[in-house]
């Protein structure tokens, strides 16, 4: 079998070990203090103070969490949705990150392909990739929102076609020489090509989001990783056990976002809250021990629930968390990568 990666290593390392990483915005806009707070200033629910984003980033990376992670959300829905996620457009905000932090990787949780023109989508993913010394990570899906589609003139309905012909174009704009693209007519012959490259040959690894409109066999097959939806520990077990059987045991990783509400009580219990858990420290690595022992590889915090200031929930984290689950140290950008061109 191939070795992984370095990224997806770096995400899940060898010997079932699970990894931390954090999703972005760093903020606390969904805690109740402050979301009277806002409702007080006039301020839409949502909307995150990146006032301190770059700072923040800087010190989980210092800190030693595995991975950044982006959502993507195109526009900002208060009707039905109320979440602008991370607010910068998605990949201006990875060349951003790329330049001020030096370890973790940088993901995407998950980008909307058939929204994007994906030679486009290949293109600033390669340039994330270059900028930070390959750390990228794609994470993909389908969309969930309508209402976006025909506003970008796309089609709602036909949303899995275009995933699955994107993943193709993708994976063709990455591979060493002239682009190919026999279903557009595109032979190597013409000498086009998508530049960069990502810095290792292998390309950029591809975790698919959720379904994505496709079947279980065709993202077991196309996909380097899982990035599925939060569950409770029953069906979690259900998935990964799902996931594991279609992709054998030399396993494909299983990753998985968690909104977390740390307590200040390190002895208080887990307590189920919408897409994650309210707990204590304690129990918070029981309940990922567990995690680590039906198949996860990644977990991803999103601490926006939190009362407490998001610097003193990461230092929480680092010092009685992350010692039980450690980021292993980075790899090389060697054996039949490319230069790197890393900004520090």
């Amino acid at each position: 079998m191939a070795s992984p990666h370095p990224a997806l290593a770096k995400l899940a390392p060898a010997g079932g070990r699970l990894t931390l990483g954090l999703e972005l915005p760093l903020d606390n806009d969904w805690a109740q203090a402050r979301r009277h707070t806002d409702r007080e200033a006039g301020r839409p629910f949502g909307v995150p103070d990146l006032t301190e984003h770059t700072r923040l980033a800087q010190l989980a990376d210092r800190l030693g969490f595995a991975a950044l992670w982006l959502r993507d959300v195109p526009l900002y829905d208060p009707v039905q949705f109320g979440d602008a996620g991370t607010v910068f457009e998605t990949f201006t905000h990875l060349g951003h990150l790329a330049a001020v932090t030096d370890n973790v990787v940088l993901g995407t949780g998950a980008i909307v392909l058939p929204l994007r023109e994906p030679l486009l989508v290949a293109k600033a993913a390669a340039t994330v990739d270059a900028l930070s010394g390959g750390r990228m990570l794609l994470g993909l899906a389908s969309g969930d929102r309508p209402v976006e589609y025909p506003l970008f003139n796309r089609d709602f309905h036909t949303r899995g076609t275009a995933f699955s012909e994107a993943v193709e174009i993708l994976r063709a704009a990455w591979r060493g020489g002239p682009l190919e693209l026999p279903r557009a007519g595109l032979g190597a012959d013409r000498q086009l090509e998508v530049l960069p490259k990502p810095v290792h040959s292998t390309g950029i690894p591809i975790a698919v989001a959720g379904g994505a409109q496709q079947t279980p066999e065709w993202i077991a097959e196309h996909a380097d990783a899982s990035l599925n939806y939060p569950r409770d520990l029953g069906a979690l077990r259900l998935k990964t056990r799902e996931w594991q059987q279609r992709t054998g045991d030399g396993g494909k990783p299983y990753l998985t976002p968690m909104v977390l509400a740390l307590q200040d009580d390190a002895e208080a219990p887990t307590h189920p809250i919408r897409l994650g858990l309210s707990t204590g420290r304690k129990a918070l690595v029981d309940h990922l021990e567990t995690m680590a022992s039906l198949g996860v590889a990644h977990v991803s915090f999103n601490l926006r629930p939190n009362d407490r200031p998001v610097d003193e929930v990461l230092h929480e984290l680092a010092e009685d968390v992350l010692p039980h689950f450690p980021t292993p140290s980075a790899t090389p950008a060697t054996g039949g990568g490319r230069p790197a061109a890393h900004l520090s």
